[in-house]
């Protein structure tokens, strides 16, 4: 047990599927997971492991921001001796052609985040994922015949913020903004593991199209199913 994971090592799977609601992790494991049981709920933060497909899997929420995923990412890593954590949720797009709930699916992500800063202290810039998920990722949704795009996207500390993050995203030609995947690609380097963002768009920031928070809760179903296929 962690200080924040109450779970026994033998209950959480190599696999994590991280979405950062824990409602999320909640409705996948009802819906998703064969004799699924809750493993962890400190902090309400829940984590359930089941079978998809014959294979053990945890669904595991993260909570908001690149503080919370560091801990439950580097917790789950170092602790659990879990080998890969595949991140969905939602993400903001910064192109006017990427529909809502089409998939983004994250080779690297830009952030001046402090928890780069912390452990890096090379300020902002690119982490990578992991390059053989990313590829995995676009095949199986190319066979799923689900819509997606590839490429860099941006992770922020501030969902309010004075900065103008349109700009950045558009002159670095990032696909989106999310808020946890630097501290998830950060961990996984330094504990030699394995990581992938793969985020469904709940809103358009070029279009100000967007979805309601019950249907980010519930509906974005594509990002669940690729996740479980690579598990």
């Amino acid at each position: 047990m962690t200080a924040h994971i109450s779970a026994e090592i033998e209950d959480i799977a190599e696999v994590v599927i991280m979405p950062g609601d824990p409602l999320r992790s909640k409705m996948i494991a009802e819906k998703f997971l064969e004799n699924a049981v809750l493993v962890n709920n400190v902090r309400g933060v829940q984590g359930h492991t089941g079978y998809y497909k014959g294979k053990k899997v945890t669904v595991m929420a993260s909570g908001m921001g690149n503080p919370t995923m560091g801990i439950y990412s580097y917790e789950l890593f170092k602790f659990y001796n879990v080998k890969k954590i595949i991140r969905i949720g939602s993400i903001g797009a910064m192109h006017k052609d990427i529909k809502i709930k089409d998939l983004i699916i994250s080779k690297s992500v830009f952030s001046n985040t402090n928890f780069n800063n912390f452990y890096i202290n090379n300020g902002e810039g690119y982490i990578p994922g992991s390059q053989n998920l990313v590829e995995e990722a676009r095949k199986k949704a190319e066979e799923l015949n689900m819509p997606y795009h590839v490429g860099n996207t941006l992770c922020s500390d501030t969902f309010y913020t004075d900065e103008d993050e349109i700009k950045k995203s558009l002159d670095n030609n990032l696909l989106g903004v999310e808020m946890e995947g630097a501290s998830l690609y950060i961990n996984a380097q330094r504990l030699n593991k394995e990581a992938l963002v793969i985020c469904t768009v709940s809103n358009n920031l070029i279009t100000n199209e967007e979805t309601t928070s019950e249907e980010r809760q519930n509906a974005f179903t594509d990002m669940i199913k690729l996740a479980l296929e690579m598990a």
